[in-house]
Parts: C-alpha cells; sequence; structure tokens
C-alpha cells in the first residue's frame, strides 16, 4: 500500500511474496516473523489463511504496550529526563517557561506552561506534576492499525468449509521441479545400471517417521509399477490426514488427488528420472 495508508484488514501485518506470504509483526520491540509457502499448504488460498490465523493468534496474545507506557518513554532528543515536559528558551539562552504536554487524541492535547517569572524556581516542578495528572486521563492501549483492535477483540469465529485448513505438507509431499512422476512422494529407483527399477512411493509423517512401499518394474511392468505407487501414496496421504484430524493438530480439508498428466509411458518403456 501506498506510504500512509494501510493495509486493509484482513492483510495487516502481511505480505505478499512470489512463493506465498509472510507475516512480520512488531510488538514491544520483538519482531514476530513466519512465512507461508504455497507449495507447503497446497494453495494460495491455504498459505493466506493459515498467515491470518497466525497473525491473529499474535495480535490476541502479544497486544500492544499501553498508551500511557508509550506516552512515558523518553525520545532520544529529551533533555529534560522526563518525556512530555520541556522547555521554552528565550533569544538569550534562558529558560522563559517549563511546558508540560500530552496528546490524548485528535484536537485533543493537554498543555500547560508555568512561565519562570510568575512561579520562580519552582516551574519545572510545576510541569512535571502536571504532566504526571495529564497522563492520568491516557487510558487504553497503542493504537497500531485500524484492524488490530477489531481482531484482538473479536471472538474465533468457527471456520466455515470453505475456510478449512489443510495441514502443512512435510518436504516429502512438495513436489519438485525435479520430480518425473507428476506426484509429489512417488520417485523411481534403480538401485544400479542393469538393475529394471521400481517405484517408491513414500509419505513422512513428523514424529512417526517414514512409511514406504516399491513396486518392482520387473513384476508389474513400467506403467503397472508406477500406477501402483502413485495409488500406494494417495492410500499414504489418506492414512496421514486421518491421523492429523484424530490428534487434532489442525483443521483439515478432505483429500485430494493431486493431477497429473495423462499419457504413461508405452508398454515396455524403461521410466526416465
Amino acid at each position: 500500500m501506498p506510504k500512509g495508508i494501510p493495509n486493509p484488514a484482513p492483510m495487516y501485518g502481511i505480505y505478499l511474496r512470489a512463493w506465498g506470504y509472510e507475516v512480520s509483526i512488531v510488538r514491544n520491540g520483538t519482531r514476530y516473523y513466519k512465512q507461508f509457502g504455497r507449495a507447503s499448504y497446497g494453495s494460495e488460498e491455504q498459505a493466506l489463511l493459515q498467515a491470518q490465523d497466525w497473525r491473529d493468534e499474535i495480535v490476541r496474545t502479544v497486544p500492544p504496550v499501553p498508551r500511557r507506557t508509550r506516552a512515558e518513554k523518553l525520545r532520544v532528543n529529551n533533555t529534560t529526563g522526563v518525556s512530555g515536559v520541556f522547555a521554552q528558551v528565550g533569544s538569550g539562552g534562558k529558560v522563559r517557561a517549563w511546558v508540560a504536554k500530552t496528546y490524548l487524541g485528535q484536537d485533543e492535547i493537554l498543555r500547560t506552561d508555568f512561565p519562570v517569572n510568575t512561579v520562580g524556581d519552582a516551574a519545572q516542578t510545576l510541569a512535571i506534576e502536571e504532566r504526571a495528572r495529564q497522563l492520568e486521563r491516557m487510558a487504553g492501549l497503542a493504537k497500531l492499525h485500524p484492524a488490530e483492535e477489531m481482531i484482538r477483540t473479536a471472538p474465533v469465529p468457527p471456520p466455515t468449509i470453505a475456510e478449512l485448513r489443510s495441514p502443512k505438507r512435510s518436504k516429502s509431499e512438495i513436489r519438485r521441479s525435479t520430480n518425473s512422476s507428476g506426484v509429489s512422494g512417488v520417485h523411481f529407483k534403480a538401485p544400479n545400471v542393469g538393475h529394471p527399477g521400481y517405484w517408491l512411493a513414500i509419505t513422512y509423517t513428523a514424529g512417526k517417521g517414514s512409511v514406504s512401499k516399491a513396486f518392482s518394474i520387473k513384476e508389474h511392468g513400467p506403467e503397472g509399477a508406477k500406477q501402483l505407487a502413485i495409488e500406494e501414496r494417495e492410500r499414504q496421504l489418506e492414512q496421514k490426514l486421518l491421523h492429523t484430524r484424530n490428534s487434532g493438530d489442525a483443521l483439515a480439508i478432505p483429500f485430494r488427488k493431486e493431477l497429473r498428466p495423462l499419457g504413461l509411458a508405452g508398454a515396455g518403456a524403461r521410466p526416465t528420472q
């Protein structure tokens, strides 16, 4: 968005990148940052939903500092040791007055001047005391973005069917550019040059290790072995999804088969890696 114009509420703290989305929010001097790639979640829509969920959790659990705390923080150019209290200096360098000033909101600025020629040496002390009284009128949390308070205070709605979250894919589930089968987790293997090879289906589940099964080309033929590996991979993913649902780790969408190119190699043809 142009400088000075906040992002719309759904994109607060979220930035579109070539690979997906990243969340970056600063709270009390700490940056909360996380990436959500479309390849890791299966689609751009799922990556955005996951990014918004994580952003919302940060907003709810790490609120901004109170406005008064922020107002009391000394600026680098402060010379009095008290925020909101400064001296008015005359042309000769002599202090003419001490001032207490507090910004409460738009069109509401509190300011009281204490001229030295009226109250004498007590001017600075009086300004400090007045500043403390002004700060007592300051309530609430620092305002960071128009959507921040809405996200923090709104009840968490149950997701609709269209908004159900898919679990993050493991690295083995992401189809790489070098994949020759068209399906992630399905690979051709050949132990040595003279070996006819086999198609392997493998799925990794965090905390449980991997499940794999191989299908020999010598036994099933090139097309048959590959097709059996693809079907086995689908069964493995269904089992993984069932485990995720039962463990309550994430809201999951129904498993959908991956789209794969039509036209497998002809009978007897050796699959390429």
